[in-house]
């Protein structure tokens, strides 16, 4: 699967934050996050391993009270079940990828 840099096929998550899958295989899915200065994340957790980059701006993770910002270029794994929130310090754009699959964020 191929992925051509679209703006279009973003969906509204929450208030501020859009996501879209770029591609997925049968292990992987692979999402890009915009995030709006402010927007929030509230603490959930998943049962898919989740490895993120940081493309621009800067986001507040806190994974059960340990606190990271983010800022481009910095990445991150978090293990799948581990509780976690994160908070927009400025417009923000992630990419991220889950094992297995998001089903849920598949188009």
């Amino acid at each position: 699967m191929f992925y051509k840099k679209s703006s279009e096929g973003y969906r509204q998550m929450a208030e501020g934050i859009e996501m879209k899958t770029l591609v997925h295989g049968e292990k992987t899915s692979m999402c890009e996050f915009r995030l709006a200065k402010g927007a929030e994340i509230p603490r959930h957790d998943h049962p898919h391993e989740q490895t993120g980059f940081m493309v621009s701006g800067v986001l507040r993770f806190d994974v059960e009270g340990e606190v990271f910002d983010a800022r481009a270029g910095d990445s991150w794994n978090l293990a799948g079940g581990k509780p976690h929130s994160a908070t927009a310090l400025e417009d923000t754009v992630v990419v991220e990828i889950f094992s297995p699959v998001r089903e849920e964020y598949l188009p």
